[in-house]
C-alpha cells in the first residue's frame, strides 16, 4: 500500500463487497444474519454512518474494514505496533476493498480500546502536550480526535460518542466538517448517536437482517429517543407498570 499522501478527493475507499465462495457458513461472524449471504456496499461520500442494534455487526464490519486496510485490530495508525489479543478478523478474508486511491494514512478508533491505546502512545513518547492518561475521559477521546485526525486519509470510528457529551459531539460534528471542506479525510463511524448520524449529507447504513442505506429519521435509533423525548412519562408508564406487576405476583 502506497505511503505517498492522496492526490484524488475522498471518498478514497469507493465500495466493499463480499466474495460468496468465501463466506464460511456455520462460522462466525457468517452465522449473523447481516453475513449470511452476499453483500455489496458504495460509499459515495465522505462520512458514512453504520448503526442497528447491538450485536447486529457494525463493529464487526468495521473491524474487518480496518485490518483489511492496514490498520492494528486493536486501534491506532498503521505505524502503531501493540497488541493485547490474537490478531484476527474473521470477516476479513471473504472482504474485497475497491480504493481510488488506495490509502495508508488514518486512524482506527476503538472506544473499548483507547485506554491500552493511549498506555502505548505514552510508551513511544508519542503523546502530544500531557498524557491521555490525565485528562477525563471525554477529554482524552477529542484529543485523539484533534491530534490525529488532522493527516489526510481514512478514519474509522467505533462508537467515538461513548465518552463525549452532547455537546462535545456537537463539537465533533463541527470537526467532521471542517475534515470534509478539507477534501482528503474518509470517516467510516459506527454509532449509536443519533445526533452524530444526523450529519448532513451523509451516507447512513441500517445493520439488521441486511445492511440498507436508509435515511438518517428512517433508524430505530432516531424513532425512539425522539418518541422518548416528545413523551417520557409514556414510556415510564409502560416500563415501570411492567416492573410492578412482577413485583405482585
Amino acid at each position: 500500500m502506497s505511503r505517498a499522501t492522496p492526490t484524488a478527493a475522498a471518498p478514497f475507499l469507493r465500495s466493499l463487497r463480499t466474495t460468496p465462495e468465501l463466506i464460511e457458513r456455520g462460522r462466525f461472524p457468517f452465522t449473523m444474519p447481516v453475513f449470511s449471504k452476499p453483500f455489496e456496499l458504495d460509499f459515495p461520500h465522505p462520512i458514512t454512518f453504520f448503526v442497528g442494534e447491538n450485536g447486529t455487526g457494525k463493529s464487526t464490519l468495521l473491524e474487518a474494514i480496518a485490518v483489511k486496510a492496514g490498520f492494528n485490530i486493536e486501534g491506532g495508525s498503521r505505524d502503531h505496533y501493540f497488541s493485547t489479543v490474537a490478531q484476527n478478523a474473521p470477516l476479513g478474508p471473504a472482504l474485497r476493498l475497491s480504493w481510488f486511491p488506495k490509502v495508508s494514512r488514518g486512524f482506527f478508533f476503538r472506544a473499548e480500546t483507547l485506554f491500552t491505546l493511549a498506555t502505548y502512545l505514552d510508551e513511544i513518547g508519542a503523546s502530544r502536550d500531557k498524557s491521555l492518561h490525565e485528562r477525563s475521559h471525554g477529554e482524552a477521546f477529542f484529543s485523539v480526535f484533534l491530534n490525529r485526525f488532522r493527516q489526510p486519509g481514512i478514519y474509522l470510528l467505533d462508537e467515538p460518542e461513548a465518552a463525549l457529551s452532547p455537546n462535545r459531539q456537537l463539537a465533533f460534528l463541527q470537526f467532521l466538517r471542517e475534515r470534509e471542506d478539507d477534501g482528503n479525510a474518509q470517516f467510516i463511524i459506527a454509532t449509536h448517536s443519533p445526533l452524530l448520524f444526523a450529519y448532513p449529507g451523509a451516507t447512513v447504513f441500517q445493520f439488521a437482517d441486511e445492511i440498507m442505506p436508509v435515511n438518517y429519521s428512517e433508524t430505530e435509533h432516531f424513532q425512539v429517543v425522539e418518541a422518548f423525548m416528545k413523551s417520557p412519562e409514556r414510556f415510564f408508564r409502560h416500563m415501570f407498570s411492567r416492573d410492578r406487576a412482577a413485583d405482585s405476583e
